[in-house]
C-alpha cells in the first residue's frame, strides 16, 4: 500500500514514511480486506494534510499482548475532540463529499478478523488511528505447547 499511495500522496505535497517491525509473526487475515483497511485509512490522512502538506507515517509494531498492531499517523489538523467517539459510526463524516462509511467499514473488516481498530488525535497535531490483529502462534510457540 506504501507503494501504491505514494504519488497520490506526493500530489497533495505529503510524504509517506514507513516505520515497520522486523520479524513480525504473521496474522491469518484477508490481505485485500486489510488492504482496504489501510488505503482508506491512508487516503484519509492524506485528504486531512491536502492544504498544508505533511507527513503520513505508517508503523507496525508487536503489542504486549501478542498482537500486530498498524498505526497509520498524520500531522494533519486532528480530530475533532467531540466527535471522535463517533468516526467509526455508519454515515457519519466530517468531511463534505464523504459517504461516513469507510471507517465503518474498516471497523467491520477488522472485528471481523477478531482485531480492534480507534483513533486519537493530538489536539490540532494530527491524528493517529491504529488497528490490533491477532498474531499466529510461531513455530516455536507451537512445539512448546505439545511437549
Amino acid at each position: 500500500m506504501l507503494g501504491m499511495l505514494r504519488a497520490e500522496a506526493a500530489r497533495h505535497g505529503v510524504s509517506i514514511r514507513a516505520d515497520l517491525a522486523d520479524n513480525l509473526s504473521a496474522v491469518s487475515a484477508d490481505r485485500v480486506q486489510i488492504q482496504q483497511v489501510l488505503m482508506n485509512l491512508m487516503l484519509n490522512g492524506i485528504e486531512a494534510m491536502s492544504d498544508t502538506g505533511g507527513v503520513l507515517t505508517v508503523k507496525s509494531e508487536m503489542t504486549t499482548e501478542g498482537r500486530i498492531q498498524i498505526s497509520v499517523i498524520d500531522t494533519g489538523p486532528g480530530l475533532p475532540p467531540d466527535e471522535v467517539s463517533r468516526i467509526f459510526d455508519a454515515f457519519f463524516t466530517t468531511k463534505p463529499q464523504g459517504s461516513g462509511m469507510g471507517l465503518s467499514i474498516s471497523k467491520s473488516i477488522v472485528e471481523s478478523h477478531e482485531g480492534r481498530i480507534w483513533a486519537r488525535s493530538d489536539d490540532g497535531r494530527g491524528a493517529a488511528f491504529s488497528f490490533t490483529l491477532p498474531a499466529l502462534p510461531t513455530p516455536s510457540e507451537i512445539s512448546n505447547v505439545a511437549e
